[in-house]
C-alpha cells in the first residue's frame, strides 16, 4: 500500500483532543440547588395548613389553662375559708376581721386584726413578703402565699382574694346595729336581725338562715381590696367594688361551709359596664370612676342581686 493508503479494516485513530466547555459549571449538578425540596407553592400550603391548625388548637389550649387556674383558684377559696372557720372555732365563735389590712383595738386592750395582714398590701417583692413576720391571723393555718393569690391576679398584686363586707367586715347602710346600743365586746358593730337572718355577721352562730352554704365569705377580685363592698339598700354595684371579671367573664367565691363556686355572669352589661384603672399605693386597681352603677337590664340585675343575697342573706329593697 502506498503512503497516504489506509488499511482497509483499520479504524483511522481519533487523535482529536476533547473540547473544553468553557463554563464548568453549567451541566453540573449544584451542590447548592435541591430539586427535591419544595416547591413555593408547596410551602404555602404547609403554612395555611399550619394556621389552620393553630386556629383550632389554640383556643383549646387558653380554654384547659383557664380551667387549670380556675381550679387552683377554687382551692385557694376553700382553704381560706377552712382557716377562717378553724380561726373562729378557736376563739369562742367569733369571725376575725374582715377588713384584710384593719386593726380594731377596744377600750381593753383585746385588738382585732385584719385576716391577710399589712404585709401583703402591695408588698415590694416576694422575698419580702416571705420575711415580713406580721402577716394576719390566718397565716397560722395558712403558710403559703401562693394562697392568698389567684394565678391570674393583677400583676404585683400579692393579695387577690377579699372578704365580702358582711364577712365582720366593713359597716353598711343598712346592715349593723347603731353605735351605743351595744357592748363593745365584739370590736365590731353587730348586724341587724332580720327574722332569722343576721346581715352583719360577727359570729359563727348568726349564720342561720340562709344556711352557712349561701352565704359568701371570700371572693376573687383579682386584686388587692381591703373588702369587696356591695349595697344593701339600693339595686347599685358600688363604684370602689365592680363585678370582678375572672375566669371567663365570671368569678369564683367560697360560702362559710367551705365549698367554693364558680359563678359565670349572666347580664353582658356586668361585663362590659365602664371601668378604668386608678391608682392605689404604687400599683393600679380597676374601679368604676362614674360613680355607683344601677343595672339596666334584667340580666344584669340578677347578677347583682345574686352577690347582694350572698353577701347579706337577702334583699334590703323590694326584688
Amino acid at each position: 500500500m502506498g503512503r497516504g493508503e489506509s488499511q482497509i479494516g483499520s479504524p483511522k485513530p481519533d487523535v482529536r483532543r476533547p473540547r473544553r466547555c468553557s463554563n464548568p459549571i453549567i451541566n453540573h449538578p449544584s451542590s447548592i440547588i435541591n430539586f427535591k425540596g419544595f416547591t413555593l407553592i408547596e410551602l404555602l400550603v404547609v403554612i395555611a395548613v399550619i394556621a389552620i391548625l393553630l386556629a383550632i388548637f389554640l383556643p383549646a389550649l387558653r380554654l384547659a389553662r383557664e380551667r387549670g387556674q380556675r381550679a387552683v383558684c377554687l382551692s385557694n377559696l376553700r382553704q381560706l375559708t377552712l382557716a377562717w372557720v378553724a380561726y373562729a372555732d378557736e376563739h369562742g365563735g367569733r369571725l376575725v376581721g374582715g377588713a384584710a389590712f384593719d386593726v380594731k383595738t377596744a377600750t381593753t386592750g383585746r385588738k382585732l386584726a385584719g385576716w391577710a395582714g399589712i404585709p401583703f398590701l402591695y408588698p415590694a417583692n416576694r422575698a419580702a413578703l416571705l420575711r415580713s413576720g406580721q402577716k394576719g391571723p390566718l397565716w397560722p393555718y395558712l403558710r403559703d402565699i401562693d394562697i392568698y393569690r389567684c394565678p391570674r391576679g393583677r400583676t404585683g398584686h400579692a393579695l387577690t382574694y377579699a372578704t365580702v363586707a358582711s364577712a365582720n367586715g366593713r359597716d353598711v347602710e343598712g346592715t349593723y346595729v347603731p353605735r351605743g346600743t351595744f357592748q363593745s365586746q365584739e370590736l365590731t358593730q353587730p348586724g341587724l336581725r332580720v327574722g332569722s337572718t343576721v346581715l352583719k355577721l360577727t359570729r359563727l352562730t348568726d349564720i342561720v338562715t340562709p344556711g352557712a352554704s349561701e352565704r359568701a365569705v371570700f371572693i376573687d377580685t383579682g386584686q388587692t381590696y381591703d373588702y369587696f363592698d356591695v349595697h344593701y339598700l339600693s339595686p347599685k354595684w358600688r363604684w370602689s367594688s365592680p363585678p370582678p371579671i375572672r375566669h371567663a367573664d365570671g368569678t369564683t367565691l367560697s360560702m362559710a361551709d367551705g365549698h367554693a363556686e364558680y359563678w359565670r355572669w349572666k347580664g353582658r352589661e356586668t361585663v362590659k359596664m365602664p371601668r378604668r384603672l386608678m391608682p392605689v399605693y404604687d400599683m393600679f386597681s380597676e374601679m368604676m370612676g362614674n360613680g355607683d352603677y344601677e343595672p339596666q337590664t334584667e340580666d344584669g340585675l340578677y347578677d347583682l342581686q345574686r352577690v347582694q343575697r350572698a353577701t347579706w342573706g337577702r334583699l334590703g329593697y323590694s326584688g
